[in-house]
């Protein structure tokens, strides 16, 4: 008999499995993931159970249904109930499943210390730390999306990736976390789409404000900007960026003409 038949799942270990889809590629919601077998032993659970609860999400994605990817079937009532209160207020639950997931897999030392002191009341420290909190759910769940790579360049490079908000952090709150407002950028394109000189288009194809249209002759301008221009980004295996994101972007940040 599993242990998914003998030990009901409980609401806090379902934050800990969606936290995990987030972070995981869909080719490695298998039980002999590493992540899988972490979060398995974490809770006392088979590799298995955890590896079908990923799979039970699935199926409940539009967007992985849209293009083939069924799951497995038979998610229960509290599935449905955690996937729509993390669609509901990613950032709330961004942050409720990342302090559970440092609770039962240890981060290093600095990052227990900061979980310690957000408990002790609503003060600065604790904001600043569910802050920390949730901006390492958004990168971390970006990334993986789009594979560690620069969705216009192909750049692999960690350190020179940022999990770009096509919606500002600053204005657009209830969307923080959502990872599809998410793009995996370069730094270089990253600072770009934030100052309005590249968008793109509701088809995803790359556009380039006047700003830079009219440097083509540039070599740093041609090889960084002009060879992408027209092309679709590389698309993210799953949590497409809104369109109605990329909309309100163009409508209000990229530089149309000069």
């Amino acid at each position: 008999m599993s242990d998914a038949i003998r030990k009901p799942w409980k609401r806090d270990e379902l934050l800990l499995v969606m936290n995990l889809y987030c972070r995981i590629p869909f080719g490695r919601q298998h039980s002999r993931a590493s992540e899988v077998i972490e979060l398995a032993n974490a809770l006392g659970r088979t590799s298995g159970s955890v590896a079908m609860k990923l799979n039970n999400l699935t199926s409940l994605d539009p967007e992985e249904l849209a293009r083939g990817v069924r799951g497995l079937p038979g998610a229960s009532r509290l599935d449905r109930q955690v996937w729509q209160e993390f669609h509901d207020d990613w950032e709330q639950l961004a942050v409720e499943s990342e302090q559970l997931r440092q609770q039962v897999t240890p981060s290093p030392r600095r990052e227990i210390d900061d979980l310690h002191a957000a408990n002790t009341g609503p003060t600065e420290a604790e904001r600043t730390v569910k802050v920390r909190l949730a901006q390492s759910f958004f990168r971390r769940a970006v990334l993986t999306v789009y594979q560690g790579q620069c969705c216009i360049s192909g750049n692999p490079i960690p350190e020179l990736l940022v999990a770009s908000h096509i919606l500002p952090w600053a204005s657009h709150p209830q969307h923080r976390v959502n990872p599809r407002n998410g793009l995996c950028l370069s730094r270089l394109h990253d600072g770009a789409f934030d100052q309005g000189l590249i968008a793109f288009d509701d088809e995803y194809r790359l556009i380039l404000s006047k700003r830079l249209t009219d440097h083509l002759t540039h070599p740093a301008i041609r090889d960084n900007f002009a060879r992408y221009e027209g092309k679709p980004l590389k698309l993210p295996e799953k949590f497409f960026p809104d369109t109605d994101f990329l909309a309100a972007h163009r409508s209000s940040i990229f530089q149309h003409a000069a």
